[in-house]
């Protein structure tokens, strides 16, 4: 969220919540929209795991991502 457009990216996120959304709602959905941008703003970067990395933490996990 840039800081310039923030105002307006605050009014569109109230305007997207349901009559009887909470607090807590308003901060799970202003906290999910600042992790997707900074994912964007990392993968934009370069920063992101290689497939071959995402492979290696599913087996550690137990994931077959072999077959």
């Amino acid at each position: 969220m840039p800081t310039a457009n923030l105002s307006k990216q605050v009014h569109r996120l109230a305007d997207q919540l349901p009559p009887d959304a909470t607090w807590d709602d308003v901060i799970e959905r202003a906290r999910f929209l600042k992790a997707v941008q900074e994912g964007v703003e990392a993968a934009d970067r370069g920063e992101f795991a290689s497939d071959e990395d995402v492979r290696r933490v599913f087996r550690k996990w137990g994931v077959n991502v072999d077959g």
